[in-house]
């Protein structure tokens, strides 16, 4: 085996598993809104949208496992019930969202199609790749993802070059912190626990006779270049959108503005460029989604062939009806599902990573209760009926700005700790 291009392929693989409809249509209008304060922004989506996700990999690396063995350190059922959740959830709003994107912005300004169509072709395509299984990783990091790194480099340089460093009006209250919420709508720390997966099951299948520890690290250092990677392209379009701040209506949507930075530094050939972008970013996490949820089904019924294909053509159908959905309803629905579930994936892939000695399974057991619990005003709000909740839990410190279970999470992590040692050395 040759490590170095196996760990480049695996790294490929992951940056374009990752990058999909919203790590491409999300910085923009970030850094838009952000104006000199685009680093600040620019940092706090990189926490939620690259550290966490990365960490998930690594987590992952650790485990070598299904999504299930993520959470079942809380109990059995609770794995169990997590891991259906996140699958359900992955392939009803952010795989069927890829296909929305990709019409929106690669289909219907050339070939004036209905979204029906784009959703049938395009999850068509997908299963195609689902049942392909075996080649996945060599398509997807060979191929898809060098052609994804070009075009936005070449958006992204372009801007730099020929724009001046004039910036506008800053739209947050707290741009730090509202990057770290805006990272949520990638889906990426939930894209870590689905596609981690994937990357495990291609691995043993293209590298059967490679020892727990050699993937093991081959995976981790692919996490980190991976991650490197996003880093830079999410910091670019965040900076490309504070440079373009005087060129668009403050009303512009997320589409619109990816669509006239592409016209502004592509020109005429934007429309086929941004086309071959959005179509490739988009249609590689619809692959690793589907194949994830197919993967994890497949495992739990005793690597059932026909479970897998089953559930691959189920979530490909439930892909062309929700992808016929606006871009915008679709991140809408997700908001109130995220502010209750990303905070348990983020605690669940923490507590994966740090030393054994400090997460036992009573310590996962409280954590991530308390989690749940704090997690619940955020949710309440995002669905219009935490007025309430607003007056009981407004004394919790980062509630304000809607990461209130950091701090109790934290605490309830490290007294744990101290009190199940203390109880273990008596």
């Amino acid at each position: 085996m040759n490590k170095t291009k196996e760990t480049l392929i695996t790294a490929f693989a992951l940056f374009s598993l990752f990058f999909g409809a919203g790590n491409l249509i999300l910085p923009p209008l970030l850094g838009f809104r952000s104006g000199d304060l685009w680093w600040s922004v620019a940092i706090g989506f990189c926490i939620s949208a690259v550290l966490i996700p990365i960490l998930g990999i690594l987590a992952h690396a650790r485990l070598q496992g299904t999504l299930y063995d993520l959470g079942k350190k809380v109990s059995p059922v609770f794995g169990l019930c997590y891991s259906f959740l996140i699958y359900t959830i992955s392939i009803a709003l952010p795989s069927p969202r890829t296909a929305a994107v990709t019409h929106e912005m690669a289909i219907a300004p050339v070939f004036k199609t209905p979204p029906e169509l784009t959703s049938f072709i395009y999850f068509l395509l997908v299963f195609i790749f689902v049942i392909n299984r075996s080649k996945i990783l060599d398509v997807i990091g060979k191929w898809l993802t060098p052609a994804i790194i070009l075009i936005l480099f070449v958006i992204v340089g372009l801007t730099l070059f020929t724009h001046e460093f004039h910036f506008g009006a800053v739209a947050f209250q707290n741009p730090f912190a509202d990057g770290i919420l805006e990272g949520y709508q990638t889906f990426d720390a939930m894209g870590a626990v689905v596609v981690g997966g994937v990357i495990i099951v291609s691995l043993d299948l293209k590298l059967a006779d490679v020892t727990y520890h050699e993937k093991k690290t081959l995976i981790a250092k692919a996490g980190w270049l991976a991650g490197l990677g996003l880093f830079v392209v999410y910091a670019g379009l965040i900076l490309t959108g504070a440079l373009v701040h005087s060129e668009f209506d403050e009303t512009v949507t997320r589409t619109a503005l990816l669509n006239g930075i592409g016209q502004s530094t592509l020109g005429s050939t934007a429309n086929l460029f941004l086309s071959i972008l959005v179509s490739l970013a988009c249609f590689t996490t619809a692959v690793g989604i589907v194949a994830g949820t197919s993967d994890f089904v497949k495992f739990r019924f005793k690597n059932s062939q026909n479970a897998y294909n089953l559930t691959a053509v189920t979530g490909c159908i439930l892909g062309m009806v929700m992808g016929q959905l606006n871009v915008g309803h679709i991140i809408a629905v997700a908001l109130p599902v995220l502010m209750f579930i990303y905070p348990i994936t983020i605690v669940l892939i923490l507590l994966n990573v740090v030393p054994q000695k400090f997460a036992s399974p009573k310590v996962f057991r409280v954590v991530v209760l308390t989690t749940a619990l704090f997690s619940i005003p955020d949710f309440l709000e995002s669905i219009g009926t935490g007025g309430w909740s607003k007056g009981v839990f407004q004394w919790i410190p980062l509630g304000q700005f809607h990461m209130g279970w950091i701090l109790p999470a934290g605490i309830v992590f490290a007294i744990s700790n101290i009190f199940f040692r203390n109880r273990v050395d008596r």
